[in-house]
């Protein structure tokens, strides 16, 4: 695949991004492409390596060396055909992805992996550009009718894989727009909404149909959800967020990361920013917690909103610059990654816990937080404060919102409260309901909520049909 020599003889080079000092004035993406020419030399670098192990470090489990050789020689369009074929959104992987089949590449060895995220996302840009993505609607109509609650990653590839196969598929949102956390949690400049908006209209061509501002269990009942399909899809994502339970957290200005980023996503698309409270980080000393990848969002929306200094906190010790490889690859390592959000202006601060909020007239003040040891514990006479006027908590998620759909159903959920349901046929312990996505597997990766929302729906086809030609 690529061209044999093709590692020896290219160097790796990656997009690099626009100067943080023009970025952070904007909400638009910064990325810099590569171009035609560099893009084809860097897929070049994808040898006959014998055992892709890129292919296990992709959960939709594209063909990676394949369309590499194909960019290498100039078949885009014939690339973008074989990365569609098991990946029905390259665009949204190709920019928020964090790319594990680079980590398994076997050039990742010598820190030297293909530019694979990179190519995959050049392949389907250019591919919307030369107009080869069209809608796909089925040529049969099979009479069977499914309901997808929820329209984040995995819903929207469950409804268009189904619609494909020729059912009828609506898609219910509680939200005013489709796409989940794709366009409610992942701010503008990391990805623009406008790639979810010609998705949604590829899709409604096929025949999907979205009903917006329906909220199934709270506006919607769900026993009217399950009479008017054949079956039901649950891809509601995972939604609870971890809370940090401690003295003064009743206090303004303490806020889930999940209720911050949301405003400034419907600020930049003008929607209405809701009934909540506006959560602005201008003239602020924000404190972030939590190291992850929603973090570093808050991190980068808070620049751009004018914060005088933005503090990041995690609990967990530094990691190591650079991984073992011998002990890693070609699995995911542990290692200190630094996103374009932390280059923008943010301090880190690693193995450190929050005891207690402190504050004057109701408003946050201050945190008082101390060092904590390898097992998590306070190590004594490390105690310090931090100024702060607003705290972001991004812990991640614990599981899906309870109260509503899934207290109205009465599913089962497993031992850490995602809904039960496996790999295989994806359903739950009510009749005809499916669960995919982050509903069921908890939080997790844009790319693998895609691959659950694929799998359900070859096991909803083959439920309905007795036979399905949808991939797994």
């Amino acid at each position: 695949m690529g061209k044999v020599t093709g590692f020896l003889e290219v160097d790796r080079q990656d997009r690099r991004y626009a100067p943080a000092g023009d970025r952070i004035r904007h909400y638009r993406e910064f990325v810099i492409p590569l171009s035609e020419e560099t893009t084809r030399s860097q897929a070049s670098r994808c040898m006959n390596c014998g055992i892709p192990f890129c292919h296990t470090g992709c959960p939709v489990n594209n063909q990676i060396p394949d369309w590499n050789d194909l960019v290498y020689q100039g078949n885009w369009e014939e690339a973008s055909q074989n990365l569609h074929s098991t990946n029905n959104f390259p665009e949204f992987t190709g920019r928020v992805c964090p790319a594990p089949c680079e980590a398994s590449c076997t050039l990742n060895i010598e820190d030297t992996p293909v530019t694979i995220k990179t190519i995959e996302c050049a392949i389907v840009d250019r591919a919307w550009s030369h107009g080869w993505i069209k809608p796909m609607a089925s040529s049969r109509r099979t009479g069977r009718s499914v309901a997808i609650v929820g329209s984040g990653p995995a819903g929207l590839a469950a409804a268009q894989q189904l619609a494909r196969a020729g059912h009828d598929v609506h898609v219910y949102e509680k939200h005013a727009k489709a796409g989940g956390l794709l366009r409610y949690g992942i701010p503008d400049f990391k990805m623009e909404k406008n790639l979810i908006d010609r998705r949604i209209r590829q899709m409604e061509a096929e025949g999907v149909v979205f009903h917006y501002n329906s909220h199934i269990g709270v506006t919607t009942p769900v026993d009217e959800l399950i009479a008017a399909h054949d079956a039901v899809l649950l891809s509601g994502g995972a939604e609870q967020p971890r809370d940090l339970p401690i003295p003064g957290r009743e206090l303004d200005g303490i806020h889930f990361a999940m209720d911050f980023l949301p405003q400034q996503n419907r600020r930049v698309s003008n929607e209405p920013v809701g009934s909540n409270e506006p959560i602005l980080a201008g003239g602020k000393h924000v404190v972030v917690i939590g190291g992850g990848d929603t973090g570093s969002d808050c991190i980068g929306t808070s620049v751009r909103q004018g914060a005088v200094s933005v503090t990041q906190l995690e609990i967990m010790p530094r990691p190591p610059e650079k991984e073992n490889k011998a002990l890693s690859w070609p699995l995911w390592p542990l290692k200190l990654r630094t996103s374009s959000s932390h280059e923008e202006g943010a301090e880190r601060d690693f193995a450190v816990l929050t005891t207690g909020f402190t504050g004057t007239g109701g408003k946050v003040r201050k945190l008082s937080c101390v060092r904590v040891d390898a097992k998590m514990q306070p190590i004594p006479g490390t105690e310090f404060e931090l100024k702060a006027d607003l705290v972001l908590l991004a812990m991640g998620f614990v599981n899906p919102v309870y109260e509503g759909l899934l207290e109205s159903l009465g599913v089962t959920l497993d031992p850490r409260k995602n809904v039960a349901a496996n790999q295989t046929d994806y359903r739950t312990s009510v009749d005809k309901v499916y669960a995919a996505g982050d509903m069921r597997r908890g939080q997790s990766l844009v790319v693998w909520a895609i691959r659950e929302g694929r799998q359900a729906a070859h096991a909803i086809d083959k439920d309905l049909m007795g036979t399905t030609t949808l991939p797994r």
